[in-house]
Order: C-alpha cells, then sequence, then structure tokens
C-alpha cells in the first residue's frame, strides 16, 4: 500500500508541476438515445438526463486507457467489474451489481447480440477503436430490447458510416508481446448514400508462464475480425445494415514448458468463428409528432470448436431477431412505444467429456414472439414517469408477463431523483456460456429440466450538483436489489471436485450500495472517487451463503489531467478490491485444507499518458503497476489429468504488471 500511495504522490507533484491555461474545449452534439437526450460536455463520462440510471461512455473517455477491446474500456468504470473467469482459457465475465455479466443485457446499435456460447469471450470480440460509445444502464430497463435485461443494459454503438468522413488507424504493443492493428474509414458515396469499413487483428504468439507452474498464465490468441457498415439517409426513409465476421484461435495450456507432463502435455485449443449482420428500417410519418415505424432485422452463427486435453466439444449457435417497432409524442406530455418482436435461438452442441463420463449429442431450439406497449409522461425535464409491460411466449416455457416502471424527480437544478422497478428472464444455456469450466478437473452435473430464471430489481438513485464557485461538485448515491424467484445456481460448494447446476431451492438476492463523487480541482484537473459495497447470497445445498469469489467491496479513484490546449493528457485509476468467500476446500492426504476459506483485498494501479497532434496521438501507460497477482492460480497444475486440478478459482488479477506502448491516426473532414 506504501508504493501505492507513494506513486499517487509522485503523480500529482508531476501534474502541478505543469502551467495552466485555456482548455480545448470540445463540445459534442445532442444526440437522440433510445429515448434519452443526451447533452455531453467536456467529460467522457456523463450521466443521461432520461428517466432510467444510466451512463454515456464516449470516445473521450475511451482514450483514457488503452481500450483494446469492450472488456478494457471498464478499466476507469466504477460500476462494471471485468475479471477473469478461468486461468487457462481467458474467458473473461463483466459484473454488474454483483452479480455475473450474465444477467446484463448485451447490445450492439440497440439489438440484442451476445448471447450463449459467445458470452465467455464476448468482451474481447468487440475492437476499442470502432466504439463510438457505450451506454451502462442500470437495474430494469426498458421492455422494447426485451425481457432479458435483469440487473442492467450495455449498448454498444460504432463508429457510422454518415457521420463526418474519417479514415483512422490503431497500432498496440506491450511488454507480453501482443500486437493489435485497427483500421477504420467511411466514405460518402452520394447525398444518401455512405458506407465504412471497419477492421481489427491482434496477436499474442509468446508463451507466459510467470508463476513457474507449467501453464501459460494466458494464453495464445491471433484474432481477425472485418466489419462492413451501409447507410441510407432520405427525408421519410433511414436505413442501415451491417455484416461482420470474426474469427479467433486460442492455445492454452503447457505450452513450450519443461515439467512433468511434457511427453503428455495438457492442452488446450480453441476456435470460434462468428457472422453477424442485421438491418435496420425506419420510416417517419409525422415529423412534429415523432411518429415513425422500424423494423429491426438481425441474425448470427456461430461456430467453436475446442479440445480440453482429452475432452472434446463443438457448438453451433444460430440466432434470429426481429421488431417491428411504432413510436408517437402525442404532444409535449404523452408518449407511446409500441412493437412486436420475434427471437429464435438454435443450438446444436455436441462433445466427448471424459471426466464427466459422458458424450453430448444435442439439438435445442427456442422460439419467443413477444409484443410490449409503453407510455412515457412528462411534466417538462422536472418529472418523467415510464411504464412498460411485454407479454412473450416461448416453445419452451410457456408465456410470461415482463413489467417494468421508471421514475425521475428533479425538483431543481441541484437534485436529481430516480427510481425503478422492473422484472427479468433468462434461459440458461449452461455448457454453452459455461464452457471453459471443461479446462478444469471438476466433474460437470446439469440437472434436467432447469427453470427459466426469473428476478425482481429494484432501484433508487440520486443525483446532486452542488455549485462551488464556477466550478460543480457532482455527487451520486445509489441502491439496487435484486431479488431472484427462479435461478439457475453454480454450485462449487458441495462437493469440491464438482461443479453442479441446479434450480434455486431457497433464496438467491444481491444489494448493492455505491456513492461516488466528481470534482475538478483545478482547470484541466478533475478527479473521481467511488466506494461500492456488495452483499450477494445464494442458498446452496439448502444453506443460504455469500456467493463466493466475489469481492465485497470496490474502491475508485481517477484523476485526469489535460493541461494547456489539450496536447497532453494524463490519467491515473487506483481500484481497491475487498475480500471475499472461497469455495469449500478440499483436503489433502494430511487433512490440510487445498485452499483458504477467504481470500484478501488488493489494490490495483493503472497510468496513462497521451501525447496528441493535429492528426495522430502517441499514448503509453501500464496495467496492474503495483504487480499484485494471484499465487497459483490453477489448483493441482503438477497434475492435470488428476480430479484436483482446477483453474477457476479465480479472484484477483493472474499476470503480473502490463505496459504498452501504441500510436492513434486520424483524419477526419472538417
Amino acid at each position: 500500500m506504501k508504493k501505492v500511495c507513494y506513486i499517487i504522490i509522485m503523480f500529482s507533484i508531476a501534474l502541478s508541476a505543469f502551467g495552466q491555461s485555456e482548455d480545448d474545449v470540445d463540445t459534442l452534439k445532442t444526440q437522440q438515445i433510445n429515448e434519452v437526450t443526451v447533452t455531453a460536455h467536456q467529460a467522457g463520462r456523463v450521466k443521461t438526463s432520461g428517466v432510467g440510471n444510466m451512463e454515456l461512455i464516449s470516445s473521450k473517455e475511451l482514450l483514457r486507457a488503452a481500450c483494446c477491446n469492450l472488456g478494457e474500456s471498464f478499466t476507469t468504470n466504477p460500476s462494471v467489474d471485468v475479471n477473469y473467469a478461468d486461468a487457462a482459457t481467458g474467458a473473461q465475465q463483466i459484473k454488474l451489481l454483483g452479480l455475473s455479466g450474465i444477467y446484463v443485457q448485451m447490445l450492439t446499435e440497440n439489438i440484442p447480440n451476445y448471447r450463449g456460447v459467445a458470452t465467455p469471450y464476448a468482451l474481447g470480440y468487440i475492437p476499442g477503436p470502432w466504439m463510438q460509445s457505450i451506454q451502462v444502464s442500470k437495474g430494469a430497463s426498458s421492455v422494447k430490447n426485451g425481457y432479458e435485461s435483469i440487473t442492467g443494459q450495455i449498448n454498444v454503438e460504432f463508429k457510422k458510416p454518415q457521420t463526418t468522413p474519417f479514415a483512422d488507424a490503431n497500432l498496440y504493443y506491450n511488454t507480453k508481446g501482443k500486437l493489435e492493428a485497427n483500421l477504420g474509414a467511411n466514405l460518402k458515396l452520394s447525398d444518401k448514400w455512405s458506407t465504412a469499413l471497419l477492421g481489427h487483428y491482434e496477436i499474442l504468439d509468446k508463451a507466459h508462464d510467470d508463476n513457474g507452474d507449467g501453464f501459460v498464465d494466458m494464453p495464445k490468441i491471433k484474432q481477425g475480425s472485418l466489419q462492413s457498415r451501409w447507410a441510407w439517409l432520405g427525408d421519410k426513409y433511414i436505413f442501415q445494415a451491417s455484416v461482420k465476421g470474426l474469427k479467433e484461435h486460442r492455445e492454452g495450456g503447457q505450452i513450450g514448458h519443461h515439467s512433468a507432463n511434457t511427453t503428455h502435455p495438457y492442452l488446450i485449443d480453441i476456435t470460434n468463428e462468428r457472422y453477424e449482420a442485421f438491418a435496420k428500417n425506419a420510416y417517419f410519418l409525422n415529423e412534429e409528432h415523432a411518429t415513425n415505424i422500424a423494423l429491426i432485422l438481425s441474425g448470427s452463427i456461430h461456430h467453436e470448436n475446442a479440445t480440453y486435453g482429452h475432452q472434446l466439444y463443438h457448438v453451433d449457435q444460430r440466432n434470429g431477431y426481429a421488431s417491428l417497432l411504432f413510436e408517437t409524442d402525442f404532444n409535449e406530455h404523452h408518449s407511446l412505444s409500441t412493437g412486436v418482436s420475434l427471437n429464435h435461438d438454435y443450438f446444436d452442441q455436441r462433445g466427448q467429456l471424459e471426466h464427466c463420463g459422458l458424450d453430448i449429442d444435442e439439438r435445442d431450439d427456442e422460439t419467443t414472439p413477444g409484443i410490449y406497449a409503453q407510455y412515457t409522461y412528462k411534466m417538462g425535464e422536472k418529472l418523467i414517469v415510464m411504464g412498460g409491460l411485454r407479454w412473450d411466449h416461448s416453445n419452451i416455457y410457456g408465456s410470461f408477463v415482463t413489467p417494468r416502471m421508471h421514475l425521475k424527480y428533479s425538483p431543481n437544478d441541484i437534485v436529481t431523483l430516480r427510481g425503478s422497478i422492473g422484472k427479468g428472464y433468462r434461459t440458461s444455456h449452461v455448457l454453452a456460456e459455461n464452457n471453459y469450466l471443461l479446462a478444469s478437473g471438476r466433474q460437470i452435473i446439469i440437472d434436467a429440466d432447469l427453470n427459466q430464471e426469473e428476478a425482481w430489481n429494484y432501484g433508487l438513485s440520486a443525483a446532486i450538483n452542488i455549485p462551488i464557485g464556477d466550478k460543480k461538485l457532482e455527487l451520486n448515491a445509489e441502491y439496487y436489489y435484486t431479488n431472484f424467484l427462479h435461478q439457475t445456481v453454480m454450485d462449487l460448494d458441495s462437493n469440491p471436485h464438482a461443479v453442479h447446476f441446479t434450480n434455486l431451492d431457497g433464496k438467491s438476492y444481491s444489494h448493492t450500495w455505491q456513492m461516488e463523487a466528481t470534482y475538478p480541482l483545478f482547470e484541466g484537473f478533475t478527479m473521481t472517487a467511488t466506494y461500492r459495497r456488495t452483499n450477494v447470497k445464494c442458498t446452496y445445498n439448502g444453506v443460504l451463503r455469500e456467493k463466493p469469489l466475489t469481492n465485497s467491496y470496490k474502491g475508485l479513484l481517477t484523476a485526469s489531467y489535460a493541461p494547456g490546449l489539450g496536447k497532453w493528457q494524463f490519467d491515473v485509476t487506483l481500484q481497491l478490491n475487498g475480500g471475499g468467500r472461497m469455495p469449500d476446500p478440499y483436503g489433502d492426504s494430511n487433512g490440510k485444507p487445498s485452499w483458504d476459506n477467504r481470500y484478501k483485498g488488493y489494490e490495483q494501479l493503472s497510468a496513462q499518458v497521451t501525447r496528441f497532434f493535429r492528426h495522430w496521438s502517441i499514448y503509453a501507460g501500464g496495467e496492474n503497476i503495483t504487480g499484485f497477482k494471484q499465487k497459483n492460480p490453477i489448483i493441482g497444475a503438477d497434475d492435470p489429468w488428476g480430479s484436483n486440478f482446477d483453474s477457476t478459482i479465480i479472484w484477483g488479477p493472474i499476470h503480473g504488471p502490463v505496459y504498452y506502448i501504441g500510436v492513434r491516426l486520424n483524419w477526419n473532414k472538417i
């Protein structure tokens, strides 16, 4: 901790040494995002003015870190956590409101995406330089996008073909040997037609084993993706379309190491291919009342072939989605949104699970048509009430109803209060969503007839803006409670040599409290401090217990300084992560527990400096500078073929400091 304090003090001294002058103000135009009017300003992360508790992460905020992909974009975010789910495959997961990312509805361009087999590695499928912005919505969300949101939504907006003509590139290299290259450009073909092309390639071909356990600390990765976008902007009709393809190859396990198993090494080989397409059509019927009708179509195909030692797993997933929407404003106080939707999921899974003693040959499909209506009442910006109700019918689970309600009250320019309540549902595809568990020696047990997951979410938040001279102190406080009625429980406790997926039999809930303060200490220098407390419990084998591998608290301190005319930018982020409970251990031959019952808190520090030029910038920084990492993240690494082998007991970083350098090139036609 002394090391952390020393680094922060030295960073502050360095900041204060720079001269101060006028800021190079970059004001963004007002944008319309999913019925929420956003007026962005110099800050890169702002609370939106709509009825929901949503924050906008702009491209300015994304430049504060390397942001090679969507997962790394949350480095400076106090609400979203990104952790490794497995030490052997590099699978990652986000957490929002203390719960796993499977309860967060992922959207791209406001279309549901990255479900099922894409879940373990989806955070690496969206390159950072492709993103225009990210919207994070907490709690019950709008019923327009479906019924799956339980803890919130994360929507990614890509760079648009119809925006200011641009051509850009981003090159990145780090001390682990990872190289990334991104290219992007758009072209205006006519007054109405425009197109854009985005490309990405990354490679990490070096095997690192810093702790000497014989396993690589991060898998070798090769990934390439390409996205083509098209837009037609007419007076009454708007059309947008996109086609994207991705291929990724991962290699892990005992690669390039001298270990006891060199004659029979444990190898992991995973190949993912994914293809996506969408088309949006909107026709404006009455401009005065914002009356429009829209048709959204999307589809994806995902193939995965994986080898975990002797275990083989193959899955084909296909998804089709359609939504027909109608919206109108009756007057300045009353508006209505209604529509119908159809979602279809198909899974073809085959595999040989040696340690489970079974072969898989399953084909599942679920078709869910639905209808919704959402009414909004506005009394200026002082009071907004939004209520939504949708009805869906699954060919597996039958009919179900999703109610949601939001309230925003702003008695003055200083205080804004928000409340929300809503229900969410989710279908579990256990093996597809958690196939990284096959890298463990644990036996996988999946109960038959798993229920559809169902939960209520309740939220309260308050935003207070206190004028202090010519500056403003921004305070945010929030509380969220998620209560499960039905849940697919991942039980790591009842049998330390197995992971058991079963229906919830008892209580399961999450309480989350968060406080945040942001203040510009002086011109160009802004600090944000956040503290979050989490209490997540679930019933395991008849006993209500703290959810394992979940941090009890998180503290975040970020500082950003852009002196002078904005040619330089300095950013530093300190994370203080609380401890938590470990899954119940097994005893060795001497009766000694294989691991401790709890893990302690730890800190992480990241920093970056950027130098801007007219058409390019250079940046350099470091992640996990404090060097903390979980010791021996892989249990039983000396015998990967045994039942004690486990790479899934991950609660902290699995590799030490990573330093990087990069160059961004940008040509905007003004």
